[in-house]
């Protein structure tokens, strides 16, 4: 029998929690209620003499107690089997998942066999999810039992003998794919068997990033899901202008791609000397050992770091010793544990020689010799790699030509004389482009000889037309199809660490399922992420998010159009007052003021719900802007109000919602926190456009001698 409690979560809504997970307190609670319960049929007992009546009573309580413990340690605790089960959302979205029957509670109790080749951050991974989840007990196992009586998990690679015994017991099979997994669990009597199967250790590792999103959720359905990338690189570049991340940041940020499955980085800041102007020279030892420190953190969370250098604006293509030069820095990094590299040969002149020895060996200067130059000597540089390091992955390079698909005499010389190994970088059909196809990336799968590996410049924020934003809109259109066209996608990200993860979320779990990609519901994940799980904070950054939802180009038009939601509402608003009667106008009006409110309180809410702080110390002008236009919202609703009964007190409203207006206006950027800084931008054409507007919606003679108490 199954047995669950209603009860309300921390944000009010009920729930079904089963009776084995209730805390001690709420299981004492509900003893009493069955003691009660039964002593109310105490009257049915009057014909009985009182001692036996006693005697039935006490037996009664000796064998619900009895039975709840039994059932607490089995049935209860672990499995409801006659509830309908309901699809997990998992993000990225799985390429295959399916339910099984019953469902699994995980209870207080389980039991972990991994098998001897998994790793440890993977073992601490589920271990942490477990304990999250409210389990107690994690007894360590090397044996499955022929009948497990608790949840079993099974966690190791494809190699593993018990992780294949246990798949078969699961009647599932291993994705075969590179870094790909299975997970399959299903109810077995009075137990459970979970399995984690990795193709390989990152498909592992996968699987428990799988599984810590499914522990979240007080019931786990029976399932199978078979899931592995569609594009064999996912990431980001630290490719911006102006401020760099901090050591600390990329640290962070590098547990944060493992949660979302990503498996590259590429170190690529631009004030690091001696990746740049100071290419030539070796790092000093306390450098090197700081990157060490990072490139042991990438490992642990299955993530290639990939080292870049910048060498165009001086180096000589013919000159041996550049060679030398390059050689000797991809040695120093490899003694760190780096063990894939990146040529940057972007955003320089490639009209002209840096050295005379170029001219005189490849002849004048211009776009063809220029690639058959660079071809020259990336090629000498994959060689040296594969000497090196025979299973190191290929060189990565961003070529001077990396903004289209058209045909030039640069791309044909790359295309003909550079080795088909090396991957080649393309941003689109522009440095920012509106929107990527299919046939985009056929015509650069053309061009460049190779599929192309995607440097999505979104959502960087160090160009002039995204000066006083943060691009936090969804990561949208990019045709589904593209794996099929690229080697995969890095987003070149904010100099915002932690805000830069609402569109890197969707880059890579677009770049790990374009066909599945979901991009409104992934926004939502990324926010609920941010949020720590969290309803109330979630809704807030949502609306938040909603400010910064304009996406601009390098020209004059946006690729992603700026408060959709809010302009929406406010349009309803219009609508009401221009077409509706009194009743839809009062309303519409009521409407915005709850609307107000709840924008005015939710830079308060992402303040004291977020999970990491840094976001509201990175976002921090644009919470206080907000809170400011919130108040101004709220004036501009109570004055349209007072317009609607006729009240001239109106005036008052509308005109402390433009002081408040032109204060928020006024609000900048963190001075040197983005290469461009300048007043903050907040659903800008929307929101101040409709508190300009709202005096002029209703007719009303205005005053504004009237003394108003708050402005609140």
């Amino acid at each position: 029998m199954d047995i669950f409690i209603l009860e309300a979560d921390n944000t009010g809504r009920e729930q079904e929690t089963p009776i084995g997970l209730l805390s001690p307190a709420k299981n004492n609670i509900v003893f009493l209620y069955i003691l009660c319960a039964i002593v109310t049929t105490l009257p049915l007992l009057q014909v009985y003499k009182f001692e036996r009546g006693m005697r039935m009573l006490f037996t009664c309580l000796a064998v619900v107690m009895l039975g709840y413990s039994s059932t607490s340690a089995q049935t209860i605790q672990h499995l409801t089997q006659n509830r309908p089960a309901t699809l997990p959302a998992i993000f990225p979205a799985p390429v295959s998942i399916e339910l099984g029957k019953g469902s699994i509670v995980l209870g207080r109790s389980v039991v972990l066999i991994a098998s001897p080749e998994t790793g440890t951050e993977t073992v601490e991974l589920v271990r942490n999810a477990l304990t999250l989840a409210g389990v107690e007990s994690i007894t360590v196992a090397k044996q499955l039992p022929q009948h497990p009586d608790v949840p079993h998990i099974i966690m190791g690679t494809g190699e593993a003998a018990i992780v294949r015994t246990a798949l078969t017991k699961s009647g599932a099979a291993l994705d075969s794919s590179t870094e790909g997994y299975t997970i399959a669990g299903i109810v077995t009597g009075n137990g459970a068997l979970i399995t984690l199967a990795g193709h390989d250790a990152d498909g592992l590792f996968h699987a428990a990033q799988t599984f810590r999103q499914l522990a979240q959720r007080k019931v786990i359905p029976a399932l199978l899901i078979k899931d592995h990338p569609l594009m064999p690189i996912r990431g980001t570049i630290e490719g911006f202008y102006g401020k760099p991340w901090s050591m600390t940041d990329r640290e962070k940020h590098l547990g944060f791609l493992a949660t979302v499955k990503a498996n590259t980085y590429i170190y690529s800041p631009k004030d690091d000397p001696y990746a740049r102007d100071r290419w030539r020279e070796a790092y000093p030892a306390t450098t090197l050992a700081e990157l060490g420190k990072l490139v042991a953190v990438a490992k642990r969370n299955h993530v290639n770091f990939v080292y870049a250098i910048s060498p165009g604006p001086t180096v000589c293509f013919s000159d041996s010793s550049d060679l030398h030069h390059l050689e000797r820095k991809f040695a120093a990094l490899r003694s760190i544990g780096v063990h894939s590299f990146y040529v940057a040969l972007d955003d320089i002149e490639y009209t002209k020689w840096n050295c005379d020895l170029d001219k005189t060996t490849f002849g004048p200067s211009g776009a063809e010799a220029a690639g058959i130059a660079q071809a020259r000597l990336l090629n000498a540089l994959q060689a040296n790699l594969k000497k090196n390091d025979p299973t190191a992955p290929p060189l990565i390079i961003v070529p001077t030509e990396y903004y289209d698909a058209k045909e030039t005499p640069y791309k044909a010389a790359l295309r003909k004389n550079l080795d088909s190994q090396i991957v080649v970088q393309w941003t689109g059909t522009d440095v920012v482009p509106p929107a990527i196809s299919v046939p985009d990336a056929r015509a650069a799968t053309k061009a460049f000889g190779r599929k192309t590996l995607l440097w999505d410049n979104y959502p960087v924020n160090d160009y002039g037309q995204s000066a006083g934003r943060l691009l936090l809109a969804p990561y949208m259109k990019r045709e589904a199809g593209l794996s099929g066209e690229l080697a995969g996608i890095l987003s070149n990200p904010m100099n915002q660490e932690v805000p830069s993860r609402v569109a890197v979320t969707g880059v890579v779990a677009f770049a790990w399922n374009d066909k599945g990609y979901d991009a409104e519901r992934t926004w939502l994940a990324a926010a609920r992420e941010l949020a720590g799980g969290d309803e109330q904070a979630t809704a807030a950054l949502l609306t938040f998010f909603d400010t910064q939802h304009m996406a601009p180009t390098f020209g004059s038009q946006p690729w992603q159009v700026q408060a959709p939601k809010m302009k929406a509402m406010l349009d309803g608003v219009r609508d009401a007052i221009a077409n509706g009667d009194a009743t839809i106008r009062h309303e519409a009006i009521a409407g915005l003021s709850q609307y107000a409110s709840a924008f005015t309180n939710a830079p308060d809410i992402i303040r004291a719900g977020i999970v990491d702080t840094s976001f509201a110390l990175d976002a921090r002008p644009w919470l206080d802007a907000m809170q400011l236009w919130g108040r101004a919202l709220q004036l501009t609703a109570a004055g349209l109000n007072a317009a609607d009964n006729g009240n001239a007190a109106a005036g008052r409203y509308f005109a402390r919602a433009k002081r408040l207006a032109a204060e928020a206006t006024a609000m900048k950027t963190i001075p040197g926190a983005t290469r461009i800084g300048g007043p903050i931008k907040m659903a800008d054409g929307v929101l101040d456009v409709f508190v300009a507007d709202a005096p002029k919606l209703i007719a009303v003679d205005l005053i504004e001698s009237v003394t108003i108490t708050s402005e609140k």
